[in-house]
């Protein structure tokens, strides 16, 4: 199934937006598995999460078009951004799921760096080992 889901998009639709697609589609189960939130938390957590998910693009992107932006700026946004949507997910769910959000979304992060290296080093001609499924829930 994860297989599936890392295939190249289809080329009838645009390449970076199907993939952001897939990609997200793929997050959202990840999360809600990990979490295993119910319907109602659900229904309260995805609306909060957009916009945290949102202030994080932005914040990427500030950063990555600020002349001379610092790594320690960048690291401070997100904690900053981290610790008013700790409040906002109080609204969805319990705050030990607060803290297994925050681990989730970074081991699915790092599934995906690991996805991306290995088939670039694939693409190169380097030995690989075989795919990785995502982080167990």
């Amino acid at each position: 199934m994860i297989l599936c889901w890392l295939t190249p998009p289809a080329k009838s639709q645009g390449p970076k937006q199907a993939w952001g697609g897939q990609l997200e589609s793929m997050k959202t189960l990840f999360i809600t598995t990990r979490l295993q939130l119910t319907p109602q938390e659900a229904e309260k957590f995805w609306p909060i999460y957009n916009l945290y998910a949102q202030e994080v693009r932005q914040a990427i992107f500030d950063h990555r078009h600020k002349p001379n932006g610092s790594e320690l700026d960048m690291e401070e946004a997100m904690l900053n951004i981290k610790k008013k949507y700790s409040i906002e997910f109080l609204k969805a769910i319990s705050p030990g799921k607060i803290n297994d959000f925050f681990i989730a979304e970074r081991d699915f992060n790092k599934f995906v760096r690991d996805e991306i290296n290995r088939r670039q080093n694939q693409r190169r001609g380097y030995p690989v080992g075989p795919p990785q499924g995502p982080p167990q829930p």
